[in-house]
């Protein structure tokens, strides 16, 4: 035997766990599948491995090249098990980034509800639908998902962070989506809309604005809902408001559209210098104490603050007193503004 195999040059290798090797499949039964991978004896996918990787093995010819993973170089019948757990992963992934591709459909089958949505698994990897995914008739019923097939669309496929999310809305809200995409697409940075807001959160409101007969939605950050300091968005508006809205950005990815509502009103900093000039006497409302100060609302979007240097030791602000102030000095471009208390008797050294 020694003379023979030196004869045909052939090659015995010994396997450890885990080691990676190239197989030729010799031979498909329904329960085991023969691979020649270079040993004394063919290597075999069986039992779990087989039914773990059963989608990727119906597609496997005999004769066809394939990646395995030694599992037992040698049980005690001597044969060598292997498995197919990457080459069939790397089977998946590459389906599942040929269906983001040309937009295919897939079936998955609801696990687990979440905060965010709905935990999937997708032909043995687990995948994802987020709430927003959902069409109407699901979004509220979510968890009745579980354990039944949904047909869904990949939106996002990443391999390196094992990140698959899915779109049911993209199925079941197909026509409805295509129609908001032309809408979308009609819309130009500046336009303005009357809108509706629909829902608000700490970091802003979503508006429901409506375009040749077609809904959108859109958010106006925090940032946006007015020239004056806004901490909760609540105390500006509430849910089922109407509000005028400016489209400042338009994301194709989510089809949503960023909106403000402050950019329709002239910004009070842009003439600042001339309207509130260097010694010119205010009046104003004490907003906010800080350890450094107090700071005083003069007008919509415009807020001065009074140093801790400058308020004496007798003198106590609170919030909401009303103060007469001069103004003594502007820094445009910052945003900020300093005040003096104008005193009926000043202390030593006070303007």
């Amino acid at each position: 035997m020694e003379d023979l195999l030196k004869q045909s040059k052939y090659q015995l290798r010994g396997w450890k766990r885990g080691d990676s090797v190239e197989g030729i499949v010799v031979e498909k039964t329904k329960g085991v599948l023969y691979l020649d991978i270079g040993g004394k004896s063919e290597g075999m996918v069986i039992d779990r491995e087989m039914k773990a990787a059963k989608d990727f093995v119906k597609e496997l010819e005999v004769g066809d090249k394939v990646e395995v993973i030694i599992t037992q170089p040698e049980n005690d019948k001597g044969q060598t098990l292997l498995s197919l757990k990457k080459a069939a992963g790397d089977y998946l992934w590459n389906q599942f980034e040929e269906k983001l591709k040309t937009g295919g459909v897939i079936r998955v089958v609801g696990r687990e509800v979440n905060r965010g949505g709905l935990v999937v698994e997708a032909k043995g990897l687990q995948g994802f639908i987020p709430a927003s995914q959902f069409g109407s008739q699901w979004a509220n019923r979510i968890e009745e998902l579980i354990s039944r097939q949904i047909e869904v669309k990949p939106i996002e496929v990443n391999r390196e962070k094992n990140r698959l999310i899915f779109s049911e809305r993209e199925i079941s809200e197909a026509a409805l989506l295509q129609a908001q995409d032309g809408a979308l697409k009609k819309i130009k940075v500046g336009d303005t809309f009357k809108g509706e807001i629909t829902g608000a959160m700490p970091f802003g409101f979503f508006v429901k604005i409506k375009t040749d007969g077609i809904k959108l939605e859109g958010l106006v950050h925090i940032s946006e809902i007015s020239w004056q300091r806004v901490e909760e968005p609540k105390e500006f508006y509430k849910v089922g408001d109407k509000v005028k809205v400016k489209v400042l950005a338009k994301d194709k990815t989510t089809g949503k559209l960023n909106l403000s509502i402050k950019q329709l009103k002239s910004d009070p900093w842009e003439k600042i210098e001339k309207k509130y000039p260097a010694d010119a006497k205010v009046k104003g409302k004490v907003v906010r104490l800080a350890p450094f100060g107090a700071f005083v609302d003069l007008e919509e979007g415009i807020e001065g603050l009074i140093h801790i240097s400058k308020i004496p030791a007798e003198k106590s602000l609170k919030v909401g007193d009303k103060v007469d102030c001069y103004v003594e000095s502007i820094n445009q471009e910052g945003r900020r503004m300093s005040l003096g208390l104008v005193l009926k008797e000043k202390p030593v050294g006070y303007k």
